[in-house]
């Protein structure tokens, strides 16, 4: 009985085949990294001026709250604006070369472009005010910024990190005085910080519209 397909017609439906499935996986990998954001983990993307986390946190230990004033009552953190930078900066490095952009957003009241290292694609909810009531320490999606030169993204943010600490969030959680040291939670804990609640019920947490509204 003579062959449908000829070796040749067969051996170009393989290589089809095979270019199909390579641009699937390809497509799959843009997709993946595309809904992490726009910049992998690990890279610090370039800011209109190199703020240093490690300098004002780290060294001058200055609270989360001065500059992310909405980050306790408000889905987003909030960034701040270049009036709460010259609060300090109109009396410390007022010549510095690297603050000319923030002087000249206040000399023209353009605020600063900022590129951000957390973001979430648009299909995603995510509320600060809930978690920091909940005792959710911010070195738990952010990382240890007090010793970040420049701002990186250090979790990777995709659903199924999201659904591991929503599974078991207790050993992310410590009282919520203590959310904003920079220290681990389990030392935070072992130090007495406890959470002041417990969560009894995690099926809410792990429900699809909590995160996808």
């Amino acid at each position: 009985m003579a062959q449908a397909f000829s070796a040749r017609a067969v051996l170009l439906l393989k290589l089809a085949a095979l270019a199909a499935l390579g641009m699937l996986v390809t497509v799959s990998v843009v997709a993946y990294q595309h809904l992490q954001g726009p910049y992998p983990r690990g890279e610090a993307p370039r800011q209109p001026v190199p703020f240093s986390h490690k300098h004002h946190v780290g060294d001058d230990g200055i609270d989360c709250r001065y500059c992310h004033d909405t980050v306790e009552t408000s889905a987003f953190a909030g960034i701040p604006s270049t009036r709460t930078c010259m609060t300090c900066h109109s009396q410390l490095f007022t010549d510095a070369p690297m603050l000319e952009p923030v002087r000249r957003s206040l000399a023209t009241g353009e605020p600063l472009h900022w590129t951000r290292v957390h973001d979430l694609p648009d299909f995603v909810y995510f509320d600060h005010s809930i978690h920091v009531r909940k005792g959710v320490g911010c070195i738990e999606c952010h990382g240890r910024v007090d010793r970040m030169p420049l701002m990186r993204r250090e979790a990777s943010l995709d659903m199924q990190w999201c659904l591991a600490c929503h599974r078991d969030p207790q050993p992310h959680r410590r009282a919520a005085a203590l959310v904003f040291q920079m220290r681990p939670t389990a030392q935070v804990r072992a130090a007495g910080g406890m959470p002041d609640t417990t969560i009894a019920d995690t099926r809410r947490l792990t429900d699809c519209s909590t995160c996808h509204r």
